[in-house]
């Protein structure tokens, strides 16, 4: 794409029905987005199914390739691309936002296109032979979520095309334009057909779970809509790859240094602007240090910019849409009226444009409240006080939900012993929510299931066939 210009019109539809989408920092139209419907839905899995046996056909090495090609096709859009993201998802440009997200599409390309994928041979023992081999699944449909569109667009789409299957994405009305134009640029280097981007409502969605020429659905987003995928896909028995809600907690050991932890606690809870769902949701720190991490904590949230995103100096954004935002108002305002003490925010500018909602942090609350006991998925982190080791294993371990959980202390063998002890799908130690192409990630208890990244994830798009013999 020469220019931002270009590609905002690459994807504005000529005919059919649009929808203009709002900028959440400053209520402006970013761009026109097609409405499209459940026929179609049917068009472009037509037109999968054509593509997909050629594409199967070529092989690991050609399909690599391709995705190599489209890395660097992202690589070449990048700053239009991130520019197109931070207007319609609200995060800015700068710190792990607009161009660290589109960055981590080209690397997940990448990643997909060079993790080795051999036939394993289970038995040889001189009377049987076995060797396990993935074959493609077919048509894969992928339905994201608004809160890193484009990056864990790619995360479903990689794979599956490394595979040798054709995708169908179904993303989040309200970040449509980011999908599509990242469809369009890595289109450049794929065969027609093999990826298509439907930007519609639920009926699409829910058409999309029920298909029977999609054989495998992955799904990142609510738990309460990953069940009614698991529900929806039940009568054609499609695969189902699902990262679900979390509210992720993390422990702070007695050991450790709250000044030297502040900013990885800061920033495991308030990438995106708390709008991850592997992000820090509730701090469990020690009686003996709880006053002093709050004391850094504090310090380092009020040297953090929140603002317009297209805003070089900032790293914090709004909510990206008010929904969200009264959903955040809500919990801040319960835990207040509950006698927490805030230290840092909860008193947001209701007459300012936009969904922005200040840098909270929320000290002396109870573990039961709905703080700390919802998902806030926002600027908002509740600190709990504890006094043993169990207590605070017990109380991380409570809820029903196990996407990632931490552990931060200076002794690592006493942090990974109180990690192997957490439910969580991933613990890391001193930090919290970075992922990695090469490492499997799902989550644990109703936070989904399947693996998503590296060999697994690669499994997991593919059909095993056993040959014995």
């Amino acid at each position: 794409m020469e220019s931002y210009d270009a590609l905002l019109a690459s994807i504005t539809p000529a005919t059919g029905e649009t929808r203009t989408i709002l900028d959440p920092a400053t209520g402006t139209a970013v761009g026109e987005a097609p409405v499209h419907t459940v026929e179609d839905l049917q068009a472009a899995i037509d037109a999968a199914r054509a593509a997909q046996p050629a594409w199967a056909a070529a092989g690991h090495d050609a399909r690599s390739a391709a995705l190599l090609k489209a890395a660097d096709a992202v690589e070449r859009s990048a700053e239009e691309l991130a520019r197109l993201l931070s207007r319609e998802q609200g995060k800015p440009l700068n710190g792990p936002n607009a161009r660290f997200e589109v960055g981590a599409c080209a690397a997940w390309l990448r990643a997909a296109a060079a993790t080795p994928l051999e036939a394993e041979t289970v038995v040889d023992d001189g009377d049987t032979r076995a060797e396990l081999h993935y074959r493609p699944i077919g048509v894969v449909g992928a339905i994201g979520p608004w809160n890193w569109p484009m990056m864990i667009t790619i995360w479903q789409i990689a794979p599956a095309l490394r595979m040798g299957n054709a995708v169908v994405v179904k993303p989040s009305e309200y970040t449509p334009l980011s999908v599509l134009a990242l469809a369009a640029v890595i289109n450049e280097e794929l065969p027609e057909g093999l990826l298509t981007v439907v930007s519609g409502g639920r009926d699409v969605g829910e058409a999309l779970a029920t298909h029977p020429a999609i054989g495998k659905v992955m799904f990142t987003g609510s738990t309460t809509t990953g069940k009614a995928i698991i529900r929806s896909s039940a009568d054609t028995v499609k695969r189902l790859t699902l990262e679900l809600g979390g509210n992720d907690a993390g422990i702070v050991l007695p050991d450790a240094d709250p000044a030297a932890i502040a900013e990885g606690l800061f920033w495991g809870a308030f990438i995106n602007t708390g709008q991850t769902c592997a992000a820090l949701k509730r701090l469990y720190v020690h009686d003996d240090i709880y006053d002093a991490v709050c004391t850094e904590l504090t310090a380092v949230a009020k040297a953090m910019p929140m603002g317009v995103g297209l805003d070089e100096n900032n790293v914090l954004g709004p909510l990206q849409n008010r929904q969200q935002y009264n959903i955040v108002a809500r919990l801040v305002d319960a835990a207040r009226d509950s006698g927490a003490r805030i230290l840092l925010g909860g008193n947001p500018e209701t007459d300012q444009p936009g969904n922005f909602y200040p840098t909270t942090l929320v000290a002396d609350i109870d573990n039961n409240n709905p703080l700390v006991a919802e998902e806030q998925f926002g600027p908002a982190l509740p600190i709990i006080r504890y006094t043993t080791i169990d207590e605070a294993v017990a109380l991380a371990n409570a809820l029903d939900v196990g996407l990632g959980a931490s552990v931060w202390s200076t002794d690592l063998d006493a942090a990974r012993d109180v990690a192997a002890r957490l439910q969580a799908g991933t613990v890391w130690i001193n930090k919290h929510g970075a992922v990695d192409p090469r490492i499997p990630f799902g989550g644990a208890k109703q936070s989904g299931y399947g693996l998503e990244f590296g060999v697994e994830g690669l499994k997991a798009l593919g059909v095993p066939q056993v040959i014995n013999g």
